[in-house]
């Protein structure tokens, strides 16, 4: 059933439409675009589908290409062919915002006394076993702030972040401990980054020895060793640092925190099969369940 059949269903049981429509996530002038397209026969199913791209489009504040919006029309009980999406998309001239080229940031230390305990293994699992860290620029009108991130390489989860003015070793202590507050114990986890200055500092080595985490280090002029982490960092820029002005540390910060919160629990993503990280994790929890 797809989410305009179940709005008629509640509509033919006498509620109003607004409060279903609220709770499918759809205008109602979609649904009654949908409705009159039933009336009338399949001659209105372009409009419907046009405005039910529309919708996922503008909701994704105009990032999502037409991959993310064929799965999410997938998602909603759509039988739509990606080609359809494709064409749809140029019709109404709609596309994902493209990519950004961006700063590194961390100075490198050549000599790191720190395996590589990842090697590039950046396949999706089971959360909570291994973390990645790094660090970016974002512009701001009073100038440069920094933010560090940790991500679980099981799901793509965002777990700690920090922002500041500048970027020394505590801003790594606070994304960690950020991390640490998400998770509850980080105890036998890998946690991996590049050889950032930060990263081999005593107090960061010393933090993660506390906490139980397994240091680990990428290899000397190899960006590939923390893909993910820059991957990461390449669509908070595509999608939002690159697109809107800040005016202060304030405003980025709360900016940035939003788009977090969405990437989390809302934004799909094609690594995890076109689930939200944290739906991912879910399902990862209800299939150990299963098994045991």
């Amino acid at each position: 059933m797809t989410r305009y059949r179940w709005i008629a269903h509640q509509e033919a049981e006498g509620v109003p439409v607004a409060a279903p429509c609220r709770v499918a996530r759809v205008s109602r002038q979609a649904y009654y675009a949908w409705r009159r397209w039933r009336e009338r026969g399949p001659d209105q199913e372009h409009l419907v589908l046009a405005s039910e791209l529309r919708a996922i489009w503008e909701a994704s504040d105009g990032t999502y290409g037409s991959p993310r919006v064929t799965h999410e029309l997938r998602r909603s009980g759509y039988c739509v062919n990606h080609k359809r999406v494709e064409r749809l998309m140029r019709e109404l001239e709609m596309a994902a915002c493209p990519p950004r080229r961006f700063v590194r940031t961390t100075r490198r230390e050549e000599e790191a006394p720190l395996p590589d305990l990842v090697s590039q293994n950046f396949a999706p699992g089971e959360p909570k076993r291994r973390y990645v860290s790094d660090i970016t620029d974002v512009r701001s009108d009073e100038g440069f702030c920094y933010l560090a991130t940790v991500a679980d390489l099981g799901s793509r989860r965002i777990v700690g972040w920090s922002l500041g003015r500048r970027m020394p070793d505590d801003l790594v202590v606070e994304a960690i401990c950020g991390a640490l507050g998400t998770r509850g114990s980080l105890a036998g986890a890998i946690f991996h980054s590049d050889r950032g200055s930060q990263y081999l500092s005593r107090k960061v080595r010393q933090l993660c020895a506390t906490l139980g985490l397994r240091q680990s280090v990428g290899r000397v002029a190899t960006c590939y060793d923390n893909a993910v982490a820059e991957a990461f960092f390449g669509s908070l820029k595509r999608e939002l640092v690159g697109r809107y002005r800040f005016a202060n540390l304030a405003e980025a910060r709360s900016a940035i925190a939003t788009w977090i919160q969405r990437y989390n629990t809302v934004r799909l993503h094609s690594s995890l099969g076109y689930l939200p990280p944290v739906e991912y994790e879910l399902s990862w929890a209800c299939r150990e369940v299963a098994v045991a």
